[in-house]
Parts: C-alpha cells; sequence; structure tokens
C-alpha cells in the first residue's frame, strides 16, 4: 500500500527538518538593553572625576619616583642626537652602522679615558704632598701669634674637642658612606649614559621611524624633514659647545704655562670637561685652577681668580653667542636669552636643551605657524 503524497505539495516526512532548525532564533535572548548611562549624573561624574584624580596622582608618582633615572635618559638620548652625525659621516664612507656606532662610542670613551689619566697623576702627588706637608703646616700655625689670638678669643680649641668627643666615629662613619655612596653613584650614572647612548646610536634609525609612522601619513613627509633639520641643529650645537670647551681648555693651559703652575694639560683638561656642564662647569673649572694657583703663590691665586671672572664674563655674553650663531643659527640675543631662561626654569637640562629648543621653534615658526598666517 503506497504512502499518499502529503497535502498542499509538502516535502515528505522523511525530507522534513527536525522542528526548530530553521526558526529564527531570539537576537536579544537576556531581553532589550536599558537605557544608557546618563553621563551628567551626580554620580557617574563623581566617580569618573576621582578615577581621573587617582591615576593622575599615580602618574606623578612614578614620574617623581623616576626622576632621576628619566634624566639620564634624557641625557643619553641628547647625546645620541648629537653624536649621530658623526656616525652618519662613517656611513657615508661605507661603514655599517654597528662598525659606526663602535667607532664613535671607542672615540667617547677614549677621550674620557684620557682625561682620567692626565688627572690621576697630579691628584695623587698634590694628597700626597699635602698629606707629608701636614704637620709642618700644623706647626706653623700654632707658632702665628694671629692665629693663637684668634683660637684664644673664639675659643676654638674647646669647641673643636667638644664637637670631636661628639661624634668623631659617627662623622667618620657617615663621611667614608656618603662619599662611597657619591663615587659609586657617579660611576653607575655615567656608565648607564654611556651604555644607554649606544644603544640609541644603535637603534637610531629605527627610533626616527617608529614616531614618524606616528604621524598621519598626509603629514609624515613635511613632518620627518622638520624634525630631521631639527636634529641636525642639536648635533651642531654639540659641534659648538665642543669647540667652546676646548677654547677654554686651550686658554687655561696658555694661562699655566705663563705662570709656571703644574700640570699645565691636567688643568686645561679639567677646565675642558667642567665647561661642558650646563650652568655651573665653568665655575667649577675656575675654582679649581684657582686653588691650584693659590697653592703656588698668592699672587698666581689671584691672577687665575682675575683671569677667569674675565674670560667667563666673555664667553658669556661673546664667544658663546657668536658660536651658537654661526652653528646653530640663533641669534645672539636669542642664545644668551634661552641660555638664563633654561638655566633659571629647568637647571642642569634646561641649559643643555636651551639654544637647540630655540633653534627648532624658529624652524617651526619659520615654515609652519608663519606660512598659516599668511594664508588668513
Amino acid at each position: 500500500m503506497s504512502a499518499e503524497p502529503p497535502a498542499d505539495g509538502a516535502p515528505p516526512a522523511a525530507e522534513r527538518p527536525p522542528a526548530g532548525e530553521n526558526e529564527p532564533a531570539d537576537e536579544k535572548p537576556f531581553g532589550e538593553p536599558g537605557a544608557p548611562l546618563n553621563r551628567r549624573n551626580p554620580f557617574l561624574f563623581g566617580f569618573l572625576f576621582g578615577l581621573g584624580v587617582i591615576v593622575a596622582y599615580a602618574l606623578f608618582l612614578g614620574v617623581r619616583n623616576a626622576a632621576s633615572m628619566l634624566i639620564l635618559v634624557f641625557i643619553a638620548l641628547f647625546l645620541a642626537i648629537g653624536l649621530n652625525p658623526a656616525v652618519a659621516r662613517l656611513r657615508r664612507w661605507g661603514l655599517r652602522r654597528g662598525a659606526a656606532v663602535a667607532i664613535v662610542a671607542l672615540g667617547v670613551v677614549g677621550l674620557m679615558a684620557g682625561g682620567i689619566v692626565a688627572l690621576i697623576p697630579p691628584l695623587v702627588t698634590q694628597t700626597t704632598e699635602l698629606i707629608n706637608n701636614a704637620p709642618d703646616v700644623v706647626e706653623s700655625l700654632r707658632r702665628s701669634e694671629t692665629i693663637n689670638e684668634l683660637v684664644q678669643r673664639y675659643d676654638i680649641a674647646n669647641r673643636v674637642q667638644g664637637a670631636v668627643n661628639a661624634g668623631t666615629i659617627t662623622n667618620a662613619l657617615g663621611g667614608v658612606v656618603g662619599g662611597a655612596r657619591l663615587l659609586f653613584g657617579t660611576i653607575f650614572n655615567i656608565l648607564t649614559v654611556l651604555v644607554l647612548t649606544i644603544y640609541f646610536m644603535a637603534s637610531f634609525d629605527r627610533i626616527k621611524a617608529t614616531g614618524y609612522r606616528l604621524v598621519p601619513a598626509s603629514r609624515r613627509e613635511r613632518v620627518s624633514l622638520l624634525t630631521d633639520e631639527i636634529l641636525t641643529k642639536v648635533g651642531a650645537y654639540m659641534v659648538g659647545a665642543l669647540a667652546i670647551a676646548v677654547l677654554a681648555g686651550a686658554s687655561t693651559f696658555a694661562l699655566a704655562l705663563v705662570l709656571g703652575l703644574a700640570y699645565p694639560f691636567a688643568l686645561a683638561v679639567v677646565v675642558a670637561v667642567c665647561d661642558l656642564i650646563p650652568q655651573i662647569g665653568a665655575t667649577l673649572g675656575a675654582v679649581v685652577v684657582s686653588l691650584v694657583g693659590l697653592a703656588s703663590s698668592l699672587t698666581d691665586g689671584i691672577a687665575c681668580l682675575v683671569f677667569f671672572l674675565i674670560y667667563q664674563q666673555l664667553e658669556n655674553y661673546l664667544i658663546y653667542p657668536r658660536v651658537m650663531r654661526r652653528s646653530v643659527r640663533v641669534s645672539d640675543v636669542a642664545a644668551l636669552v634661552a641660555a638664563l631662561l633654561g638655566v633659571g626654569l629647568f637647571g642642569v637640562i634646561g641649559a643643555l636643551i636651551a639654544i637647540p629648543m630655540v633653534a627648532a621653534i624658529q624652524l617651526i615658526m619659520r615654515e609652519v605657524l608663519l606660512p598659516s598666517l599668511e594664508e588668513r
């Protein structure tokens, strides 16, 4: 007996899909979503405001706690930018970037080692002479009537003895620990800056390429050209600073030869290296040379003081602006004002970036701001 076909043309039961297979599923199985939160709700506004304050304070604490490391990173990046023209020059001569970075890094390390080697012999000799002559100096002071009168009038002997009895061991330990901490901290900072500078020089092109990719494609070419010009000015600033430091060292060498001071080359290295330190470097070098001159004779000490007072005025107001105008193409007034404002606002870092920052601002004003104002 054959099965009758289903009515209305429906497919046979064997060919029908299981019940519910092609039925439309509920797109919102958990119900209709509620209305969005009102952004003007006082509770929501207060919560977001408090969360923003907490995040901002956490970022502030992080930057404050890592300020010393961030300064080292910034100095290393600045040095890498300044040394990159030398690396680029070696690469144009056919060297690979790794070899060029190695040669520049070895040159910097060699200059540092040469300065240290030049300073160690006079430091050891002068310290030894001071220790050997200490008994004679003390005896001559004891025989001086003026010194004895001052000791008796102000009761210096008893005060010194009381201070010694009160904290000799503590002060000695504190001095030793503090001196060791300062020494190892300085060595660590120098090595950190050196290593970071080498890493930044080795990956300088990749860092630039990554930074340029963060710029919209329509403006990428113009931004890259302006940034390359700014980086070139930073390198020119480094060359100008080195030229000023070499001039200061050569002047000190000539002064030491004229006065007959001991170790003139070492004194010149001290002044040249100190002159590279913004804000206080030139003063430190002048103090060191003046102390050496006073140790030689009172006349030599006064001559050194007068020389550095005159030379620093010439360097600050004549040599420095002229060199920066030629190397970075910044006007004399802009270079002088930028250096003073940088020192006053940000200390050593401000003095380090003042001139390149002015050069960058002048470039952006000339190429971006003024043309946009002319079009309006």
